[in-house]
């Protein structure tokens, strides 16, 4: 009898806490976001793959290459290699031999980012790590012929404090399996069944993520995919249950509506206040998320543009993800290294205008353009983050409401400033002059106000 009892009460227990989430959007989406990602604010995504082997036009070439026939993806296909050449016969060629992942670790917490989310697999099915359910098709069995994935997650767990996210896109474009269901109107299930669940529930049981960023539902809806019935488990019974957070792209229709956030659309940049929690993800190459040799240095977004992206994500709310491709042989191009290295640089001083805040009452200035507001409850500090730097010597803020005796305003990374009141609310800070190295940082300036309603 006692034996019985000892039992029933922890399979009550296990009932009680481990299953707590059913297998619908409603009881899903009910579901807080861990605490850590809000906090975070910043992440790197790294596009990495069989495409980055061709590194033409994007990492879709595949697909425009062979799905769409794209005029300048058969040319460049047709001036380059034979042409019996398959994109299976890329697989080879992508070695990594030059990939380095203590390295790469390196320049993402150079960056000041607290997560990377990687991608485990695109749309063309390559698997960057030695899945069981993606038969030679993957990185240990050809090409580099290691565990990618592993590497990476060994190396950022050994080496940073930053968070692992893991990217896997849930349809492939060429998969027979797939197109066999798309074709029945994906009234069948095989693909799902026989490959995309199998990776997910490996992904999560082998490599632990704190973050799963699901992409491509191939226009198949939630149901086909069994998202709910996974993230169930995820959020119930897996090894990552309390910590791990997941984005909105789990079927067709879903984006924007349910999962953990939102991405809504690439590049997401709404300009507003968010309610529910966000990301951009956003590449430094404005034409392509993986690799591209023919990049031109115009392609590229610089450091003023990123870190204003990142002041107007955080103060809408949001968090940045901000993207780079790395080359088929694993190096990170001296122009990406260069951006995140800058990137931790602009937070390293100002970072404290970014991490653990909450967006304010406003976002921008409603007066001056180019400022954007952030906030610290637990200081009740106001943060004004101006864009460019005014030529008239001072700045004005018409939103905070000042008072003589309690308000303080200080530069980051230089001293207090002093300050005047305006009518009807808000106040003129008066800027230092100063030269170039004097300068606390080269893009974008904060204002730190205390003593502000």
């Amino acid at each position: 009898m006692h034996h019985w009892s000892i039992l029933s009460l922890y399979l009550l227990f296990i009932g009680t806490c481990y299953c707590q989430y059913k297998p619908t959007w409603e009881s899903i989406d009910s579901r807080p976001l861990p605490e850590w990602f809000d906090q975070a604010k910043f992440g790197i995504f790294i596009h990495w793959g069989v495409f980055s082997v061709p590194s033409y036009g994007s990492e879709w070439f595949w697909w425009y290459w062979q799905g769409q026939k794209y005029p300048s993806y058969t040319a460049f296909m047709l001036e380059n290699y034979p042409p019996e050449f398959t994109y299976a016969d890329f697989a080879p060629k992508f070695r990594a031999e030059f990939f380095d992942a203590k390295e790469w670790v390196d320049i993402f917490s150079s960056s000041g980012a607290k997560y990377i989310v990687l991608t485990t697999k695109h749309h063309e099915g390559f698997t960057m790590w030695g899945s069981k359910y993606s038969w030679n098709w993957n990185a240990v069995d050809v090409g580099p012929k290691r565990d990618l994935v592993g590497d990476i997650a060994t190396a950022l767990r050994t080496h940073s404090d930053l968070h692992l996210g893991l990217y896997h896109s849930l349809f492939e474009w060429f998969n027979p399996l797939f197109r066999a269901d798309a074709d029945n109107h994906f009234n069948t299930t095989v693909f799902p069944k026989t490959k995309t669940l199998p990776e997910l529930y490996e992904i999560i049981n082998k490599y632990k993520p704190e973050l799963l960023w699901s992409d491509g539902d191939g226009d198949a809806p939630d149901g086909y995919w069994n998202s709910t019935g996974f993230l169930a488990w995820l959020y119930n019974e897996s090894p990552v249950r309390d910590t791990v957070v997941t984005n909105d792209r789990w079927g067709y229709g879903s984006i924007c509506k349910h999962g953990g956030y939102y991405t809504c659309t690439d590049r997401y940049n709404p300009g507003h206040l968010v309610k529910h929690k966000w990301e951009n993800c956003l590449s430094i190459d404005k034409r392509s998320w993986g690799y591209r040799r023919e990049a031109k240095l115009s392609d590229y977004l610089n450091t003023e543009e990123l870190v204003g992206a990142l002041v107007e994500t955080v103060s809408c709310g949001g968090n940045l993800l901000l993207n780079v491709g790395p080359t088929h042989d694993g190096r990170i191009v001296p122009i990406f290294e260069e951006r995140l290295r800058q990137m931790g640089q602009w937070l390293k001083v100002n970072g404290e205008a970014i991490y653990n805040t909450t967006a304010w009452r406003v976002q921008n200035d409603t007066v001056t353009p180019g400022v954007w507001y952030t906030w610290r409850p637990k200081e009740n500090a106001v943060y004004a983050i101006i864009l460019s730097w005014p030529n008239s010597g001072y700045v004005v803020l018409s939103d905070p409401i000042v008072s003589h005796s309690k308000t303080q305003v200080m530069l980051l990374g230089y001293k207090p400033l002093t300050w005047d009141s305006v009518n009807p609310t808000g106040l003129k800070v008066y800027l230092p002059q100063l030269t170039p190295d004097q300068m606390p940082c080269s893009w974008a300036w904060t204002l730190r106000l205390t003593g502000a309603a």
